[in-house]
């Protein structure tokens, strides 16, 4: 046996403070970008029975939620809009009203925590009352006409203060008719995140609940992609940078972390990885079941996302993995 050659690679797993020397891809509090849904009303902290943790909050009990957020040390957040039922209209007017939920929600932020980077889900199913991401005419989601009111949304929600814009539609040409908007109004400088890539997924199920946006007729396969695609993925963050994306979002992420690696390796944009409802529900599920360990877990998936070529991950367990980290360093 002494003369059989092999390498030692054991020699870097010997220890764990030999582990944490030579570890290649690290997680980081600022890598993480936490969702929040605003909700209208008074004194409301719904939990989402799908998302355990997880809250439909109205404006007043936002403060609170965002004096967690800073002092665990998240850097981000991205905003989403869940207006009453009753005003949701054909055309989703509510996602560009002066005062809509997401803007005033970004002016509350911006106010109290201007160090915090609001990020703006720039969509309209949340506030349609058919609940797709464009205007519909019969049973048709129309993709030009759709795109004025895109525009006038992320126009509405960069006055109001959102660091970044985050178009979420699917609609081809978005990103260029945002950026025209944008740029027209004086407001050169925001920056746009585009879910460049944007799979119709089984794995958004809970997010309807969460938002209260699901399609009342149909799907949305005719905008978003085909799961089974890769090359399609490449056609479409082509068409975003090319229409001036400085962000390129791929959702979901555990299913698709090859996707996340050929977008990091074809094109020189932050890339985005959006750890989405369904992925979280899963593990929660599990977890108060006592089948995982939550932390273990998470912190592998979400290591295998930065591993995968994330430079920023939109997760639920952002709050959890702040949480960890810190305890972790008590130690």
């Amino acid at each position: 046996m002494k003369n059989i050659p092999f390498n030692r690679h054991r020699r870097l797993r010997a220890s764990a403070g030999m582990r944490a020397l030579v570890r290649e891809t690290q997680l980081h509090k600022e890598d993480l970008i936490y969702p929040i849904f605003v909700i209208d009303g008074e004194q409301v902290k719904n939990e989402i029975n799908s998302m355990p943790g997880i809250y439909q909050l109205s404006m007043d009990n936002l403060e609170a939620e965002m004096d967690e957020v800073v002092s665990l040390g998240i850097k981000s957040v991205i905003l989403f809009g869940v207006p009453f039922e009753h005003d949701k209209d054909e055309h989703g007017t509510g996602a560009f009203h002066h005062n809509g939920l997401v803007q005033e929600a970004t002016r509350l932020i911006k106010k109290q925590y201007p160090q915090v980077i609001v990020i703006a889900d720039t969509c309209l199913c949340e506030y349609t009352s058919h609940g797709h991401c464009g205007v519909v005419e019969g049973e048709k989601i129309l993709n030009d006409a759709s795109l004025d009111l895109l525009a006038k949304t992320a126009i509405s929600q960069a006055e109001a203060g959102a660091d970044i814009i985050a178009p979420s539609n699917m609609m081809d040409g978005f990103v260029a008719a945002i950026r025209a908007g944008l740029d027209e109004a004086g407001y050169e400088d925001i920056p746009i995140m585009s879910y460049a890539v944007k799979y119709a997924s089984a794995f958004y199920g809970p997010f309807r609940d969460a938002a209260n946006g699901a399609p009342q007729f149909g799907d949305r396969k005719t905008y978003q992609m085909d799961p089974a695609n890769r090359l399609e993925a490449f056609r479409e963050a082509e068409s975003d940078v090319a229409e001036g994306a400085d962000f390129l979002i791929v959702k979901p992420a555990l299913a698709y972390m090859d996707i996340i690696r050929d977008v990091k390796n074809n094109f020189n944009l932050p890339v985005v990885s959006y750890n989405v409802s369904g992925e979280y529900s899963m593990v929660k599920a599990a977890a108060q079941n006592g089948w995982i360990d939550e932390k273990a877990i998470v912190m592998e998936m979400l290591t295998g996302l930065k591993r995968a070529g994330s430079d920023l991950i939109i997760t639920y367990f952002s709050k959890d993995v702040a949480r960890w980290m810190d305890e972790d360093l008590q130690r």
